[in-house]
């Protein structure tokens, strides 16, 4: 894959050191001991619900921005696809910690996870080809870990089974996959100085705004 090297530099500068954050965040910390509450476990579900409507409206505005491109509007229409089912994935998490349906359509974003949700459609519909495929990969990789984060611990400590946990099981296989989709896509785009100096940037702005929506939510759901 040509641009590999910068690829590895973005994972290994940028990425992988705001996943180790984020795993040693005080929301996962207390995840992995059991001591996090059922109302943060639903916040999550609440958020990330709020959070993938959005994704997939802005995957479908994509796809109209891109219609004249084979390559990318293919590339968006099958991540619609493949993300069009999430908010229910989200919804029947939350549903199984003792939410109600109508507790969803009701709900507002925090703070923290409306910039981050910003951040995300801002890049697809404002950035570079190459710059819109950067924060995929920055949350693609970051929902994968937290995600076997989330199946293991719900199982060992909450009582969850997998049923509950499918949002966690799926995403924590079929992001892999995107993750690489999204690398692949930069390495294609990210064909100057000034496209990669982009990408750096989104990448390290993403990174910082998934760690602060975490905080967000373990702050709002106290």
């Amino acid at each position: 894959m040509e641009n590999q090297s910068f690829i590895d530099s973005l994972r290994r500068e940028i990425i992988q050191p705001g996943v180790d954050e984020l795993m040693n965040s005080r929301y996962f910390a207390e995840l992995r001991e059991g001591r996090l509450s059922t109302r943060r476990l639903q916040g999550f579900a609440v958020q990330h619900y709020l959070h993938n409507i959005a994704v997939c409206k802005g995957l479908a505005l994509c796809m109209v921005k891109n219609a004249h491109h084979t390559d990318l509007y293919n590339h968006f229409v099958y991540q619609f696809s493949e993300e069009k089912d999430h908010p229910d994935l989200s919804k029947k998490f939350g549903i199984a910690l003792g939410l109600k349906e109508e507790d969803f359509p009701n709900a507002t974003p925090a703070f923290e996870c409306l910039a981050h949700t910003g951040a995300v459609i801002r890049g697809m519909l404002l950035g570079s080809p190459a710059e819109t495929r950067a924060g995929a990969l920055v949350n693609e990789t970051m929902v994968c870990r937290y995600s076997e984060e989330f199946d293991t611990y719900l199982q060992k400590h909450y009582g969850l089974g997998e049923a509950a946990r499918e949002f966690f099981i799926v995403h924590s296989k079929a992001d892999k996959e995107h993750t690489a989709l999204a690398a692949e896509a930069i390495a294609r785009y990210a064909d100057s100085a000034r496209d990669q100096f982009l990408v750096r940037e989104a990448a390290r702005n993403m990174t910082r705004f998934k760690i602060a929506k975490f905080e967000g939510i373990y702050k709002a759901y106290s």
